[in-house]
């Protein structure tokens, strides 16, 4: 499975999510539904993975965490908030860039429609 195949499956598993459990709950909560759910779909996960920062050849193990590294090819970031700001996507692009991959979702599940709350960031894709 490349990217765009994996990003589907996550957010498919995001629209079942919410329309079971729908807004207003953490977002600790929609990441253990999450980790289910990929697991049951049968693919691997890293929640709360390490993102160092490399500075000349000093890597810095800095406590950056992406909420998830789907198949080692996808960053998730997921949110719980009344509204996603510009820091968020940005959040997400510099977890792109600094662990090299090319695509990340950022998921917002406290919006009416789940279809709101998608963004995709791409690095280079």
């Amino acid at each position: 499975m490349r990217e765009n195949e994996i990003s589907g499956v996550i957010l498919d598993s995001c629209i079942q999510i919410h329309s079971r459990l729908g807004p207003g709950l953490l977002e600790s909560v929609y990441e253990a539904v999450l980790a289910y759910e990929l697991k049951k779909r049968g693919l691997h996960s890293n929640r709360q993975s390490p993102i160092p920062v490399i500075y000349e050849d000093v890597r810095l193990e800095l406590g950056f965490r992406a909420d998830f590294i789907v198949e080692e090819l996808v960053v998730v970031e997921l949110k719980s908030v009344e509204n996603l700001l510009p820091v968020h996507k940005m959040q997400v692009l510099t977890y792109l860039r600094l662990s090299g991959l090319k695509l990340g979702l950022l998921i917002n599940f406290n919006v009416k429609l789940i279809k709101d709350g998608f963004v995709r960031v791409v690095n280079g894709l």
